[in-house]
C-alpha cells in the first residue's frame, strides 16, 4: 500500500477525534442514546470550552494606580512586574479564567477579567491581596506629635482639614514608622511549631536583598519592638482593634540582630489562624501599596456575544470565498486544497481548545491570517504542478515537481512570518502576543497542511485513471 493512503487514513481518523474535540455535543447524544438503548457504559467525550478574552466574552475592566513614592527610581519597574504577576496569580486563585494584567504608562496596571459579571467581586478579589510591611519604633518626640495632631483634626468636617497645618500626620501610625523592608521583598513563609509550647509560629524567608535590610532593620532595634503590618494592621493584634494596650502583645520585640533573611513571628495561639495568615502570604504580599482603582468598566455579556458572533460570521464568509476561488481556478487540485484547508481549521481549533489559548479578537485575526497563508502554500504548489505538466510531465512526477520547487517559497515565507510573530511575542503585550501566538500555530500547521494532506490525496488521485481528464487539471 503507497503511503499516501496511509498518511490519508491517519490523517482523516485523527482529524474526526479532532473536530469531536472541538465540537463533541452530537457525539455525546450519540453515546447517550447507545447507553440508555443498550445499557451500554460509554463514556461522554469532554465538553470542555473555548478560552474566550474580555472583548468577545465580557467581563470586568480595572485600571490602578499603584503607590510607588518609596521605591527608588531604579526598582519602580521591576516592582511594577512583581505587582503584575502577584496579581494574576491573586486573581486566577479566585476563578478569573486567563486574567490580563498589564503595566500602563510605568505606576498604572490594567487589569481585565473575562467572565467576571461583578465589579464589586472583581475589586474585593484584588484588594484582599495582602500588603505586608515592618515599622520600627518612633522616637517619642514624633509619637506625642502625631498623637497632638490626631486630637487636633477629631471631630473636624473634612472641609476644614486644609485649614489645620500638617493635618496629614493624623494619618500615620502614632507609634511606628515604616522601613523599606516591605512583601517586595517576602520569598515564602511556612507554618511551624514552639518546640517548648508548641504554640504555632509563623516562619518568613526573606531573598537576598531583603535579607540584608532585615539584618539592619534588626541591628539597630534590639530590645525595641518591630511591628509587622499585613493590610494596615498589627499581623499579631490578639485584641483584633487596632489599639495598643501593650506594644509586645502588638509587636514581637527583637532580641537580636538577625541574619540570613529568616525572620519568626510568635503570639498567634490558633493554628487555623495560623494557616490563613500564611496563605495570604504564600498567595502573594504586594511590593507596593494599591488602593482602590481609578477606573472601573463592566463589559456586557450581550456585547461579547455581538463581537464573537460578527467575528464567526466574517470567518465562515471569508473561509467559503477562498473555497471558492480555488476551486474556480485551480478545480480538482483547488478541490483537494480546500480539504485540505477543511483538516487544517479542526486541527488549529483542536490546538486552541487544548493548550489552551484565550482567543480575543486579536487573535482571531491571526489566526484569519494565517489561513489565508495557508492558502498560498498551495497556490505555489498548484503554479509549479502546471508548469511540470505544461513541460510534458507526467502527474505523479509533475506534483513531486511541483512540491520541491515550490518548497523554498514557501519557506521562507512561513519562517520570515514566524520569526515576526515571535518577535511581536516577546516584545509585545497581551492582545498583541494573542494575535502573534494564533499567527505562528497557523503558520506552522498551514505549512503542515499544504506539504502532507495536499501532496497525499494529490498522489493518491493521480493513481486512478481518472487523472487522465485534463479538466480536472
Amino acid at each position: 500500500m503507497p503511503k499516501e493512503n496511509l498518511i490519508c487514513a491517519f490523517i482523516i481518523i485523527l482529524a474526526i477525534f479532532a473536530g469531536f474535540f472541538c465540537y463533541p455535543k452530537y457525539l455525546n447524544q450519540g453515546v447517550d442514546f447507545l447507553n440508555q438503548n443498550f445499557s451500554w457504559k460509554l463514556s461522554q467525550f469532554s465538553e470542555k470550552p473555548f478560552r474566550l478574552g474580555l472583548d468577545l466574552k465580557g467581563g470586568v475592566r480595572l485600571e490602578y494606580q499603584a503607590d510607588l513614592s518609596n521605591i527608588e527610581e531604579k526598582e519602580k519597574t521591576k516592582a511594577m512586574e512583581g505587582l503584575r504577576d502577584i496579581i494574576e496569580r491573586r486573581v486566577n486563585i479566585y476563578g478569573a479564567t486567563e486574567p490580563q494584567v498589564l503595566i500602563y504608562r510605568g505606576d498604572r496596571l490594567i487589569v481585565e477579567l473575562p467572565g467576571v459579571k461583578s465589579i464589586e467581586d472583581a475589586i474585593n478579589w484584588i484588594g484582599q491581596t495582602p500588603w505586608l510591611e515592618f515599622l520600627e519604633l518612633r522616637p517619642e518626640e514624633e509619637t506625642e506629635k502625631i498623637l497632638a495632631k490626631i486630637e487636633e483634626v477629631s471631630g473636624k468636617p473634612i472641609e476644614e482639614l486644609s485649614q489645620i497645618e500638617d493635618w496629614q500626620l493624623a494619618l500615620e501610625h502614632p507609634y511606628f514608622k515604616k522601613t523599606q523592608l516591605t512583601g517586595r521583598y517576602l520569598e515564602k513563609t511556612s507554618l511551624g511549631f514552639d518546640q517548648t509550647t508548641y504554640a504555632p509560629i509563623i516562619e518568613l524567608g526573606f531573598d537576598s536583598e531583603g535579607a540584608k535590610i532585615f539584618e539592619e532593620i534588626t541591628e539597630k532595634n534590639v530590645g525595641k519592638p518591630l511591628a509587622i503590618f499585613l493590610d494596615g494592621k498589627s499581623i499579631i493584634d490578639t485584641d483584633g482593634d487596632g489599639k495598643i494596650t501593650d506594644l509586645d502583645l502588638y509587636a514581637p520585640r527583637v532580641q537580636e540582630k538577625i541574619s540570613g533573611g529568616k525572620a519568626v513571628i510568635t503570639g498567634e495561639k490558633n493554628v487555623e489562624q495560623a494557616k490563613m495568615i500564611i496563605q495570604r502570604l504564600n498567595q502573594g504580599a504586594l511590593p507596593v501599596p494599591l488602593g482602590q482603582p481609578i477606573s472601573q468598566k463592566l463589559i456586557g455579556p450581550s456585547l461579547g456575544e455581538i463581537s464573537l458572533d460578527k467575528t464567526v460570521k466574517a470567518g465562515i464568509i471569508g473561509f467559503l470565498a477562498i473555497i471558492l476561488f480555488m476551486l474556480i481556478f485551480y478545480r480538482l487540485p483547488g478541490f483537494f486544497a480546500s480539504l485540505s484547508l477543511i483538516f487544517y481549521l479542526i486541527f488549529v481549533l483542536a490546538l486552541f481548545k487544548l493548550i489552551p489559548v484565550t482567543l480575543t479578537l486579536a487573535g482571531v485575526a491571526g489566526f484569519l491570517l494565517s489561513l489565508g497563508m495557508a492558502v498560498d502554500a498551495n497556490i505555489l504548489i498548484f503554479s509549479r504542478m502546471r508548469e511540470e505538466l505544461n513541460q510534458g510531465e507526467n502527474h505523479l512526477k509533475a506534483i513531486e515537481g511541483g512540491f520541491h520547487r515550490a518548497w523554498p517559497a514557501i519557506r521562507d515565507g512561513n519562517f520570515t512570518t514566524i520569526l515576526v510573530g515571535l518577535i511581536l511575542f516577546w516584545l509585545g503585550t497581551s492582545f498583541i502576543q494573542g494575535f502573534a501566538f494564533t499567527l505562528i500555530i497557523g503558520n506552522l500547521i498551514g505549512m503542515i497542511a499544504a506539504i502532507f494532506i495536499t501532496n497525499s490525496f494529490l498522489k493518491i488521485f493521480a493513481r486512478t485513471k481518472a487523472r487522465k481528464i485534463n479538466f480536472f487539471w
